[in-house]
């Protein structure tokens, strides 16, 4: 079956060399890495995941169904609010139930009680999100320990003793970061709330730890967890990375359909949509590595501008050097568009999503998904 552009291609054998990876990391240093499913949802390609890991983090009702339904282990639930009208159901399909304030957990302590005492087989353990106020991330957007940040509670807050029935700490303080970024936050974090992990169960390290980038210290990292370990023999450590799980394994292919040029700037009109299918591009902003670019410092390249699809003015990310004019009818791979990317798709304009393909590690190609008209309508209904 011909691929036909834009579509997005997940490529097995780099998808299965991060799960080991990640897997390794967590056997060498005793804690459990679970996945967020923040990062990536393409459930047809759980049972390869599955083979590694079971466990998630989900943050609504649907990645906690998707993940019941299609890995079929442990969720672990964090929600910046809940409701009355959705809480019984977290309850029901979480094994962990991480709150964002203290008022929402005394809003809500009595059903968890009442869960408990109910379904013993099916206890779900309780946690509480906290800020230690550690910034190690550059872009606001993405950095939850900003000044008057809505996420978590401060240790001044929770008083000289924690409320009952609370199990477990939650901290997010990472974004793709690194071992040594993590070490600052956790001194930042034992510092804050050291006189309360004596009187835990867990401490979730949340995500943002890119352990499977090239360069990534992973004997850093194993040092600094088993340390933490060492400290406090009585915690168990969860870790929820969501871009580590799908880092580099997957790529967005589209096709040049008209070059124009307006004041000397040339722009590639592609097949495909920053805004609709790259939306990091543009929040981060960052601009995506494309396969067929040429060395940035050839004399003889081509300067271009990339403009998506769709009719909003901004759809376009600039900088691009390629060795040769483009043309009509040329292929453009963006590489590194699995995680954060097919999650955060949308279909302003109408413009559909990109087709999905699974390279299998034989390489023969699968066609995991192709989107049509009802797939908008239905959205819009």
């Amino acid at each position: 079956m011909t691929r036909h552009t834009p579509c997005y291609i997940v490529y097995e054998d780099r998808l299965r060399k991060n799960l080991q990876l990640i897997t390794e990391v967590s056997r060498r240093a005793g804690v459990k890495i679970i996945m967020a499913l923040k990062a990536n949802a393409l459930w047809k390609t759980f049972p390869i995941i599955s083979e590694y890991v079971k466990a998630s983090t989900a943050s609504s009702l649907n990645e906690m169904q998707l993940s019941l339904d299609y890995l079929c282990g442990e969720v672990h639930t964090y929600c910046p609010v809940y409701t009355p009208e959705t809480f019984p159901r977290f309850l029901k399909g979480s094994s962990h139930i991480t709150f964002n304030s203290l008022s929402q957990y005394e809003r809500f302590r009595p059903d968890i009680e009442l869960y408990n005492r109910e379904h013993p087989e099916k206890r779900v353990s309780v946690g509480l999100r906290v800020n230690p106020q550690c910034s190690v991330i550059e872009t606001d957007i993405y950095n939850p320990c900003l000044p008057g940040s809505r996420f978590g509670v401060t240790a001044g807050s929770i008083g000289p003793s924690l409320p009952e029935g609370l199990e477990g700490f939650h901290f997010h303080a990472l974004c793709e970061s690194s071992s040594y970024d993590l070490e600052k936050v956790l001194q930042a974090f034992e510092e804050q709330y050291g006189e309360y992990l004596d009187k835990l169960k867990w401490v979730n390290m949340g995500g943002g730890h890119l352990m499977t980038r090239q360069g990534y210290d992973i004997e850093h990292l194993i040092r600094v967890l088993t340390a933490f370990r060492e400290r406090h023999p009585g915690l168990e450590v969860i870790m929820e990375p969501g871009s580590a799980f799908t880092w580099r394994t997957g790529d967005l292919e589209a096709t040049v359909l008209d070059v124009v040029e307006n004041q000397g700037v040339k722009t590639a009109i592609i097949d495909a949509s920053f805004a609709c299918h790259m939306p990091d591009c543009l929040e981060m902003p960052y601009k995506p590595a494309v396969r067929e670019e040429g060395p940035a410092d050839a004399p003889e390249a081509i300067d271009y501008r990339l403009g998506g699809n769709s009719c909003l003015s901004g759809d376009f990310v600039e900088g691009f050097r390629f060795p040769k004019e483009l043309h009509a009818g040329d292929r453009l791979t963006f590489e590194d568009m699995n995680h954060y990317t097919t999650v955060k798709t949308h279909m302003f304009n109408g413009i559909s999503h990109p087709s999905i393909w699974l390279v299998r590690s034989d390489g023969s190609e699968e066609l995991l998904r192709e989107y049509s008209y009802a797939d908008y309508r239905d959205r819009m209904d």
